[in-house]
């Protein structure tokens, strides 16, 4: 399973991790840089500069799709 973990860059605290969200969309033509950062950016209520929060994307493992919460403790 493909997720995406979401970062904001932060000059003062470094980057912030806001969370991970999975790719749910079929249609490979409809998956591009610019389309995940603006559903991460809505999903996560974002209004600063595109250039402060960037993603990083990651499979998981099959151990891993057990645990819904991929929020940091």
């Amino acid at each position: 399973m493909i997720v995406y973990k979401f970062y904001l860059r932060d000059s003062i605290s470094g980057d912030i991790f806001l969370g991970a969200l999975p790719e749910r969309r079929k249609n490979p033509k409809r998956i591009t840089d610019e389309s995940i950062i603006k559903w991460g950016r809505n999903y996560f209520g974002m209004q600063g500069n595109h250039k402060d929060i960037f993603f990083i994307k990651t499979v998981l493992e099959e151990s891993e799709k057990r645990y819904p919460n991929l929020s940091p403790p």
